[in-house]
């Protein structure tokens, strides 16, 4: 499964990080529920792989006050709006700037999606102590499945990614060398008013156009009227719907 350069990843989240707060509600609610689902822990030292821009880390640190919390991410811009107190590593999560047998917890909130999840999972393994835990939230091949299904008949660029199931990601962690591997999946609904808002809002949490075989020239008017009108036909009473396929990680060493 072929994910979207470092480069373009970097770039998209560059450009998104004035506006990533003002629209990830959905992010912060998958976010909070990857919390909820932490076991105890003891905890001297954690990484916050993919922080963006840091909503998890003052919620972690409420759950392990004494832990030495370390926020990293590809773009620097999203690192510099953290307000939470800790380090601040600009890196790359399949290549992690950080040595080995280092940390108590490796979490990670809708991050991994965008990088080689093998890769991952084998530094999340590196870096882990003895009897460290993993948690982590992903997205699963559902996620935006009715995006693709209104641009189905309008052209053949390609508006989402690829994600890995849920069985995808238990057989990686498993070869990592990680134990106690634990995979959920759940559907994360969230709705718009109209088309072009829910398209403000996938553009400004950085996760438009990163893609391989994506659209780089603008959509003519009558290719977005054609798919504004096949995503209205899927509206519901709470608006146009957007589904989040959620996979959640567990795993010890």
């Amino acid at each position: 499964m072929t994910k979207p350069s470092k480069a373009r990843v970097r770039h998209s989240f560059e450009r998104a990080a004035p506006t990533y707060d003002s629209a990830a509600a959905i992010q912060r609610r998958i976010c909070d529920r990857l919390l909820a689902t932490l076991p105890p822990l003891t905890v001297a030292r954690l990484l916050d792989a993919g922080c963006g821009t840091g909503y998890a880390l003052p919620l972690l640190r409420q759950r392990f006050p004494h832990a030495h919390a370390i926020g990293l991410d590809l773009s620097p811009a999203m690192l510099q709006r953290i307000a939470a107190p800790g380090s601040r590593v600009a890196g790359d999560l399949e290549n992690l700037p950080l040595a080995d047998a280092s940390i108590d917890l490796y979490w990670s909130s809708l991050a991994v999606q965008w990088c080689e999840l093998p890769l991952v999972l084998r530094e999340a393994r590196r870096l882990l102590r003895p009897a460290g835990a993993l948690a982590l939230a992903s997205l699963g091949p559902e996620t935006f499945g009715e995006l693709r299904q209104a641009f189905a008949g309008v052209d053949e660029y390609r508006h989402t990614l690829a994600f890995h199931s849920a069985d995808e990601v238990r057989h990686m962690a498993v070869a990592a060398g990680l134990a106690a591997v634990d995979v959920q999946r759940r559907t994360e609904m969230t709705h718009y008013p109209d088309f072009k808002s829910l398209l403000r809002a996938v553009k400004a949490i950085g996760a438009n156009q990163v893609g391989l075989g994506r659209r780089t020239s603008l959509m003519s008017r009558s290719a977005f009227q054609r798919a504004e009108a096949a995503y209205e036909a899927q509206r519901t009473s709470d608006g146009l719907p957007l589904t989040y396929d959620v996979i959640t990680l567990h795993a010890r060493t």
